[in-house]
């Protein structure tokens, strides 16, 4: 069969750079993915995709010119209506193999259809040639590009806006190997000729064959295709420019700026050093977010006075381009300068009244009644956590301080931040300084933890208070919607208490955290609510520990109050899970939890002795009288995986005892005092663990 390249280009208007990934990826997949489902691809086949500032496009190697004939099978009636009492074709049949096609003696096969025997037909579809296939795989792939908003414009020779998509395009490039495919797109009709650089190359850019699309724009375009290739040659640059010094290379910068440039050129521009004066972070902010440039840290990661822009234009003489770069941030930083310095001309407590008159939300007040129930929350979660109330209640006081300074107001991704440099400033302490900071952390999956006990008592109390309000007032997350985060708190709220290892009770920490809202008469107690939602994070947050779901299940299913020793209760039970014993003691004690669930009260309230019979069920009795205070001392002391090994011993009495006892005898009392027996062995053997629940 007959293969070629196969390239396909859209040139459009400039493209939303923060979106270009993933149009690139979805137009390159959804095009690829059509072809293999339709035959004229094998699947795995090498693709590559292109993405510019103005144009969509991928590159498809081995595609075949025609898809293949495939085979089908379709019912055609169930043979009690195709045929008569006498065998003979219906009416019905003949009329329906009309409707398909088919002639009165068509082959047909009989097979059952569920209960009922029904006649098929088998035969072969033709395969279609590449400009048909083409065209419903480039309709799919543009109808489902994930477009963040559409633009309705006027296609080449129109003068009224009939097309709609991302940006307005104007040409559309579409060649198997050297010969163009007669497919269209947004009005326009497939061609081999497209653009280049917008300033850099002066007229249109021929592309003789779909294998030269790369090369041929570079050479010829001065256009860097490639988004990949296009990033690593900016990386390369700002190294290479960065003369010693480190660049600040965030991921979404970098993407954001492969998508505004076609034909990468890097400078370096320099500010006035006075300008380090202010915090770095606010420096670096105001480069990346009003400018995209990229600021240079030294050795010690400290801010050094120049910076590096990355440009679409590639010239002999940049002292143009730079000046006009340096003027423009000399601007920019001056305004941040201005902000922080008449920010520290007012404390932060001063600020506070200013909460007063800023909705935190429609049924939870103002800001100043989150501070304040903030502040009621720390200093009691404080001492839980031995932490100094008075330094977490300050903290959390000053907390959403900052929120309503000029620096925030400006850049509110530096809330928290600004709140440590002003509180230091105002001459707070430290340890309330850095916990005006920390008390979002963590901000991700992942992400720092607060660092002293006071930062993680605000930390919590921020959590929480946005939990139980939140739930209180049935703003729960639902599906993948959660526009408060809260997912992401109680995320926190778990890696805090496990990774900080508070052995505080989670029922304690919900039931303070609606208390702080008694006066709030919108908010209705949700406690369980908000506790299952922890639990539910703590579940997935186990998981991707790397522990089995059953092991969690086997720890988490009965819900232990705190949270913080669960990390080594899980690596007790993946020991014990590994030792030759634990898979029938496992099954043993599924088997006791399951007799004692469904004996429902009946068991005794202690063991009688002199009821029980000679040989295994006195052996059981005495093999955990000998280990209960074993495993209750070993629990006490933290050495989980110690009190899950000494239940391994136990095996071949436990095996004995169901092999030879029968726990449900007749007489009742036998039968309480058996179930009382078996109560006892679940207590030790679950003490850890629920081992039950390795068995599932």
């Amino acid at each position: 069969m007959t293969t070629a390249t196969l390239l396909v280009e859209l040139f459009t208007e400039e493209l939303p750079p923060k979106a270009l990934p993933k149009l690139e990826s979805a137009f390159a997949d959804g095009i690829a993915t059509e072809l293999v489902r339709s035959g004229f691809v094998a699947e795995g086949a090498a693709y590559e995709s292109f993405a510019t500032p103005r144009r969509l496009a991928v590159s498809i190697r081995s595609v075949a010119a025609k898809s293949p004939d495939r085979p089908f099978r379709q019912k055609v009636l169930p043979v009690s209506v195709a045929y008569d009492a006498s065998g003979k074709p219906t009416q019905a049949l003949v009329r329906k193999l009309a409707s398909l096609g088919l002639s009165e003696d068509a082959k047909l096969v009989r097979e059952m259809d569920g209960k009922a025997e029904s006649l098929f037909h088998d035969g072969t579809k033709p395969g279609v040639l590449l400009d048909e296939g083409l065209q419903v795989a480039l309709d799919k792939a543009i109808a489902t590009l994930p477009i963040p908003k559409v633009m309705s414009y006027a296609s080449p020779g129109q003068y009224f806006n009939n097309e709609k998509f991302v940006r307005p395009a104007h040409r559309l490039v579409v060649l198997y190997g050297s010969e163009i495919v007669p497919v269209t797109a947004l009005g326009m009709v497939a061609g081999r000729t497209t653009q280049g650089h917008r300033f850099l190359s002066h007229r249109p850019v021929e592309i003789a064959n779909a294998d030269s699309y790369a090369p041929t724009l570079e050479a010829e375009g001065k256009v860097v295709p490639s988004f990949a290739a296009r990033r690593a040659s900016i990386v390369v640059g700002l190294e290479t420019a960065a003369g010693g010094a480190t660049p600040i290379m965030p991921d979404a910068l970098l993407d954001e700026v492969t998508a505004l440039v076609e034909w990468p050129a890097v400078y370096a521009g320099t500010f006035d050093p006075a300008f380090l004066s202010v915090p770095q972070e606010c420096l670096i902010l105001t480069m990346q977010l009003n400018q995209r440039y990229f600021a240079l840290a030294d050795d010690a990661g400290k801010l050094v006075s120049r910076f590096l822009v990355v440009s679409n234009l590639e010239t002999r003489d940049p002292s143009a381009i730079v000046a006009g770069n340096e003027r423009v941030l000399r601007a920019r930083l001056a305004d941040a300068k201005f902000f922080f310095d008449q920010d520290r001309r007012q404390r932060l407590d001063a600020r506070l009244p200013k909460l007063a008159g800023i909705v935190y939300h429609n049924k939870l007040g103002t800001l100043a009644a989150r501070a304040d129930r903030l502040c009621f929350l720390a200093r009691r979660i404080a001492p839980l956590i031995g932490a100094d109330p008075d330094a977490a209640g300050r903290a959390a006081e000053l907390a959403k301080a900052d929120l309503v300074t000029d620096m925030v107001g400006e850049f509110p991704e530096l809330q928290g931040l600004m709140g440590r440099y002003y509180a230091t400033h105002d001459g707070e302490p430290a340890i309330v300084a850095a916990a005006v900071e920390q008390h979002y952390w963590p901000k991700a999956a992942g992400g720092e933890l607060p660092e002293s006990g006071v930062a993680q008592a605000v930390a919590l109390a921020d959590k929480l208070e946005a939990l139980a309000g939140l739930f209180g007032v049935g703003q729960v997350p639902t599906g993948d919607k959660d526009p408060f985060g809260l997912r992401r708190a109680a995320l926190g709220i778990v890696r805090i208490l496990v990774e900080r290892r508070h052995p505080v009770s989670l029922a304690t920490l919900a039931a303070l955290a609606f208390e702080a809202f008694a006066g709030v008469p919108a908010v209705a107690l949700q406690s369980d609510a908000v506790q299952d939602f922890v639990y539910d994070r703590l579940r997935g947050y186990l998981r991707d520990q790397g522990y089995s779901a059953n092991q969690v299940a086997a720890v988490l299913d009965a819900r232990p109050e705190t949270i913080a020793d669960l990390p080594s209760r899980l690596a007790a039970v993946q020991a014990f899970a590994a030792l030759p014993e634990a898979a029938a003691l496992s099954a043993a004690n599924k088997r006791i939890v399951n007799i004692l669930r469904k004996s429902g009260s009946e068991a005794a309230a202690a063991v009688d002795r002199a009821r029980l019979a000679d040989g295994a069920e006195h052996d059981l009795y005495l093999m955990f009288q000998r280990l209960s205070p074993q495993v209750e001392d070993d629990f006490g002391k933290g050495d989980y995986e110690g009190a899950l090994r000494a239940l391994a011993s136990a095996k071949p009495v436990v095996d004995r005892y169901f092999d030879d006892v029968m726990v449900m005898a007749d007489d009742p009392v036998i039968r309480a005092n058996r179930l009382a027996l078996l109560r006892g062995v679940a207590h030790t053997m679950n003490r850890v663990a629920d081992i039950s629940k390795l068995a599932q």
